[in-house]
């Protein structure tokens, strides 16, 4: 009790001894203020506010000062009596427990310097961070060379736990100020100093893992001073400084899983015409937010914004400043390495990046006021903040950043400071807030965000719907920003107007949309004016609503960049991805063909008996070749059998007939072994005789065969063939495919990989057939097979992933889709199914990165291919001045006209209000499930609405809600078109014409999902025709026919849309409207998609209705469009039909040979022959006809009856 008692006394003896001192430093102070005295000049720091004076800046800095080396002494006095106590441990154990780690700053030498006097003037260095000075280096002379060599060394500690944090260091540097000590004049008692240069040491790299690091950095001049260089290209001063720590700053755990944030604020545009750089002064702020460790959020402040007059367009590159105000020299306000470059509208993440933006833009940054900060920021995040920074993203994706401006007034005099509270929130004027998506930092790789955001007033409703933000940084601190913003701090007379509070504000407006236009019947806000004058705030027009209204009116916005070190989400590198593929497909050579077994035994024997048979011919020459060649073609047949008996004995009489029967025995045993499998004694005699006659028949056919290859036969003829290439096949299985002629189809797919197993387009459409036949399985397995032949093939990659994906092997479909965007970025079709699997997994973050890159590609590729065409033809222009546009690029897709009219719409001449279009997408994307494989829709004249069966999971919308949600944006964020209907040009219908191509039916009604909801799409004459297309596939003729009334209704004179129409009443059986279709559509000039079926069916149609001119006619102009057995065929019926015999014969003849196992063409060769009289080619086509079973019952009882008619053709009878 007693040792409690001494030490309170003492600790308050201490405090007391400490006011004294502070006491009488500040009378100090303001004496030598009061009486002119010399003070040190102002050094720089967080100090230097823009409410102090420079003098009480410099005073109160002092005196704190002081008060931190008497809380010093305190801490001191207070371990010396717990220790004395037994209570504290020992000053070597508390330095092992101490977590502050020193920071040394050593300047060692200083080049091409200069003074205000001599040649060799004396300077000394002073060291400050942190608003606290870590004190100066000794007297130094300058040599004549401008060198000096100060080793002066200063530290600090940084404590994470207090003090001098990790965030301290990304954010604030070590000044280094220059100092000259001037020689003493005549009567002169204390020495004069001078301020020569100030340096900044950017302490960034201690947060990268480094311990130590040298750097040189630029000693900038204080105006006015010799430092600063007379002519360009003159050498800089400069000074080399080291910094050193005894162990790095950061754990293995911090560098890995921490973090730095950079954030940019560059300037506001376009801001309100109130804005006048006259008059009362403003302080124009932005503010943000950035979550942290518990409860409370880290603000980031922007002050001191710049007001500008429009004029010209602001410089790039242009450095970086410090957020820190009152730097002595204007050089060092520059963050050293750090620029702004700009870039181009359309690769921005903001807002205003539309071509239809860029007009404004420009007018915007070049003609318009404007306010620069040109600030970065820096905040370090541990790896608890990193994940705390994350989820917040995560939980809401925009973030308030707000901006406001604050009038720099005096402090009155003499009012209480619950007067002054009271009036702080009234000068909280042009309250404003920009919303950011902060969801790209989420996406994989992403590290920086850069854009145009929109500034909207602030209202509390909007802000906590947007952002789920309760906190409003001015708002709730505004007695803290007003107090901190007067000027002097004593007597003024500056009158302070009132504006009504926030909560008025947000009455006023609540009733407003956000675009500031009040809704249709609101009377409007009456004019809000000074409680002590009678006239607007600043003498400014009349103000009909909330002041930050005009924010909206004017188009303002601000250009803001958010940056990582490191990105929150890794994106798996191509390396990677391109690895694990290979692990997936191994790269498999082609196999080289070897014959084995039963094929390389009868090989072995050909060998053999080209081989006797060259010896044998060796030995007739030996022994007749001088009398051939004197008889030649003289000799008679007795002369060749007198050769042939005396070739014999002497085979015999030598031994070489024994020699060539041993040669031909170990290729006879290998054929009974390897062909006829047998290796065991026969069980009867008769059984060895059938087995010898039959191998004696086998080996005499392949000896022939083997004869024949060595001395073909010069007299037969060569047998004619007909090639069909690989188009002909794949057009041949197309028609066997709509046919559904599947076995036929599978056996011309399969032809084409027998000639050419290397070819993957052959791979691709089999596995695509058997997506139609819905044989995954052999699907996959085509699919890849085409990739192990080339792993860089996108097609191959986004099958396989999307038959990963139908088979849920999800993790297989990631690789694959990541794989095809990085091997090819512009791809389209490759982001929107990486999005497609994205939803799969409910990563609606993912999902929204993947379509975002898709919609950017796409509206590159189109706006290429316009500026292209444009410069071909000189007729296509899609920019005009006054704000005229021919198409309308969106977040997902480009408005153009029609095929047939070309049209220019008027596009407001002010920026488009882009909120809300993606992000309410987004949402109704991220609620659609993926278990449906259809929507189901209901459309009404003007809008689409969505109904949904009870069955139907995957598509979920109030019909209401969403017709006047899209409705209203696209009456609010697009131009509007009258009178032409436009086709829309999405990611979707981009993706849906691939998958159609594939027959990846399944994914295609997912996709059209999404093409549903987007707002650039939406049900289309496109959209109606694949819808009806896959219930064809199904045979669902009623749904068939509903949505092309739709299509029909959409784009009347579509070709595409009459041609399904025809073949849809073709299949359910009504000819006669399927004949109109045709007809109908066959007239168009532009051709549909698929003429060729179009003109198969038609001249079938036309064959039953025996209108056999008009068949002909049409199955002449498919035979030279695509000819095919199916088109010769049917042109040869005509014939027939029409007595044309001779031109029937050929074209049948013409099928047959593209198709020799068709039964109907052999069917009417047999009735030309029959007709023709040629008995024996009747017959024989008549066998074929039988053998190939016909299955036209009426075809064959016409043969019948012409047989019974001619009296031959049958040979049964």
């Amino acid at each position: 009790m007693f040792n409690g008692l001494v030490t309170c006394i003492r600790i308050f003896l201490a405090l007391a001894s400490g006011i004294i001192l502070v006491t009488s430093s500040l009378k100090h102070c303001l004496f030598s203020r009061q009486q002119g005295m010399e003070r040190a000049p102002n050094d720089s720091g967080l100090w230097h506010t823009p409410w102090f004076s420079p003098g009480i800046g410099y005073d109160v800095r002092w005196v704190l000062t002081r008060l931190w080396y008497m809380r010093e002494l305190v801490h001191y006095i207070y371990r010396y009596q717990r220790r004395s106590e037994g209570l504290c441990p020992s000053d070597n154990m508390e330095q092992v427990s101490s977590t502050g780690r020193p920071v040394q700053i050593t300047v060692t030498e200083g080049y091409d310097l200069k003074g205000f006097k001599g040649d060799s003037p004396v300077t000394f260095i002073r060291a400050e961070f942190n608003q606290a000075i870590l004190g100066d280096s000794a007297k130094i002379t300058v040599s004549p060379e401008g060198n000096a060599k100060y080793n002066f060394t200063s530290s600090f500690e940084v404590n994470p736990e207090g003090g001098i944090t990790l965030d301290d260091l990304a954010h604030k540097p070590v000044f280094l100020t220059m100092t000259e000590v001037l020689p003493k004049e005549k009567k002169q008692k204390d020495e004069k100093t001078v301020i020569v240069g100030q340096a900044v040491v950017d302490l960034l790299p201690l947060l990268e893992g480094e311990s130590s690091f040298e750097t040189m950095v630029t000693l900038h001049p204080v105006p006015g001073v010799p430092l600063e260089p007379l002519r360009s290209g003159a050498k800089q001063c400069s000074l080399e400084v080291k910094i050193f720590v005894a162990e790095p700053l950061l754990t293995t755990a911090q560098i890995l899983g921490g973090n730095l944030l950079k954030v940019t604020l560059e300037a506001a545009y376009s801001v309100p015409e109130s804005f006048i750089p006259v008059g009362l002064l403003q302080n124009y702020m932005v503010g943000l937010q950035v979550p942290s460790i518990g409860e409370k959020d880290y603000p980031i402040f922007f002050k001191n914004g710049t007001l500008k007059l429009g004029g010209e367009r602001e410089p790039v590159p242009r450095p970086k400043k410090w957020p820190i105000a009152n730097i002595l020299a204007p050089g060092a306000n520059n963050i050293p390495g750090a620029f702004i470059v700009g870039g181009p509208y359309e690769e921005e993440e903001g807002e205003l990046n539309h071509p239809e933006d860029k007009e404004f833009r420009n007018q915007a940054e070049c003609l318009k006021k404007r306010i620069i900060w040109d600030l970065e920021s820096r905040c370090y995040l541990d790896p608890p903040a990193v994940a705390s920074f994350q989820k917040r993203i995560a939980d809401c994706r925009f973030w308030p950043v707000e901006i406001t401006r604050i009038p720099l007034m005096a402090a009155p005099k003499g009012k209480a400071a619950k007067f002054d509270k009271a009036e702080d929130e009234s000068q909280l004027s042009f309250h404003g807030v920009a919303y950011v998506n902060m969801v790209p930092l989420l996406y994989p790789g992403v590290r920086r965000i850069r854009g145009a955001f929109h500034v909207y007033p602030y209202l509390d409703s909007t802000v906590y719907e947007k952002t789920k933000c309760s906190f409003s940084l001015f708002r709730d601190s505004v007695h803290h920003l007003i107090q901190n913003n007067k000027i002097g701090g004593i007597n003024s007379s500056i009158s302070k107007p009132v504006i009504s509070k926030n909560l008025k504000e947000d009455k006023t407006v609540k009733e407003k949309d956000i675009d500031g236009r009040p809704r249709p019947g609101d009377p409007q806000a009456p004019s809000i004016k000074s409680q002590s004058s009678d006239t607007p705030l600043e003498a400014e027009p009349s103000i009909c609503h909330n002041p930050g209204q005009q924010y909206v009116e004017a188009g303002t916005y601000i250009v803001l960049e958010i940056q990582l070190n490191k990105a929150l989400v890794p994106k798996r590198m191509p390396e990677e991805l391109a690895k694990r593929v290979k692990e997936m497909i191994p790269l498999r050579p082609p196999l080289t063909r070897r014959t084995g077994g039963a094929q390389k035994a009868v090989t072995d024997y050909h060998m053999q008996i080209k081989n006797i048979s060259r010896a044998i011919l060796d030995e007739y020459h030996r022994m007749f070749g001088k009398q051939v060649a004197k008889l030649g073609s003289d000799m008679d047949n007795e002369t060749l059998e007198e050769q042939k008996c005396q070739l014999n004995y002497e085979l015999n009489c030598s031994g070489k007939y024994f020699a060539f029967k041993e040669q031909l025995k170990h290729a006879v045993v290998k054929i009974v072994r390897e062909k006829y499998l047998k290796t065991t004694s026969f069980e009867s005699q008769e059984e060895l005789q059938t087995f010898i006659s039959e191998l004696y028949v086998f080996l005499v056919d392949q000896m022939h065969v083997a004869l024949n290859q060595t001395m073909p036969d010069d007299v037969q003829g060569a047998v004619s063939t007909i090639y069909m290439s690989s188009e002909q096949l794949r057009l041949f299985a197309f028609e066997a495919e709509v046919n559904e002629n599947f076995e036929m189809a599978a056996v011309y797919y399969e032809e084409r990989l027998v000639r050419e197993p290397q070819n993957l387009e052959h791979w691709l459409d089999y596995g695509a057939f058997c997506l139609l036949i819905e044989d995954n399985i052999k699907a996959q397995e085509c699919f890849r097979k085409a990739l192990s032949l080339n792993q860089n093939h996108i097609h191959s990659l986004l099958l396989c992933g999307v038959l990963a994906a139908l088979l849920e092997n999800y993790e297989q479909a990631e690789v694959f889709f990541e794989d095809a965007t990085c091997l090819e970025p512009t791809n389209v079709v490759a982001w929107t199914l990486l999005g497609l699997y994205y939803e799969i997994l409910n990563n609606d973050i993912q999902m929204e990165m993947a379509f975002h890159e898709a919609s950017k590609q796409l509206q590159a590729q189109v706006l290429q291919a316009q500026v292209v065409t444009q410069k071909s033809t000189g007729t296509v222009e899609y920019f005009e001045r006054g704000g005229k546009v021919e198409s309308s690029v969106g977040p997902w897709g480009i408005t153009s006209g029609s095929s047939t009219t070309a049209i220019k719409v008027e596009a407001p001449a002010g920026p488009r209000d882009t909120l809300s279009i993606q992000d309410e997408f987004f949402e109704e994307s991220s609620k659609l499930q993926s278990d449906s494989r259809e929507p189901i829709l209901s459309v009404q004249p003007q809008y689409p609405t969505v109904s949904q069966k009870p069955s139907n999971t995957f598509l979920e919308v109030s019909a209401k809600k969403e017709a006047s949600k899209y409705q209203d944006s696209s009456t609010r964020f697009h131009p509007t078109t009258y009178g032409v209907s436009q086709t829309p040009t999405t990611i979707f219908m981009e993706t849906v014409r691939f998958l159609m191509k594939v027959n990846a039916v399944e994914y295609v009604h997912r996709v059209l999902a999404h093409e549903l909801l987007c707002p650039q799409g939406g049900p289309s004459c496109e959209y109606y025709l694949v819808l009806a297309q896959t219930h064809l596939l199904k045979k669902d003729f009623a749904k068939v026919e509903e949505y092309l009334q739709q299509a029909a209704q959409m784009d009347y004179l579509n070709p595409n849309v009459w041609g399904v129409k025809g073949h849809l009443y073709f299949l359910s059986g009504n000819h006669a409207e399927a004949k109109a279709c045709y007809e109908r559509t066959i007239s168009f000039v532009v051709d549909a998609s698929e003429m060729h079926f179009i003109f198969l069916r038609l001249g079938q149609i036309y064959l039953e209705e025996k209108e056999y001119d008009k068949a002909k006619k049409t199955y002449l102009q498919v035979c030279k469009r695509s000819p095919s057995c199916l088109t010769w065929l049917g042109l040869g019926i005509a014939c027939y039909r029409l007595e044309e015999l001779t031109e029937a014969e050929d074209a049948l003849s013409e099928a047959n040979a593209l198709n020799n196992y068709n039964a109907e063409v052999w069917a009417y060769l047999a009735l030309v022959c029959l007709k023709a009289g040629r008995q024996l080619e009747a017959e024989q086509a008549y066998k074929y006809t039988v053998k190939l079973k016909l299955k036209d019952e009426a075809l064959l009882a016409e043969i019948h009856m012409v047989q019974e008619t001619v009296g031959f053709g049958d040979p049964s009878f």
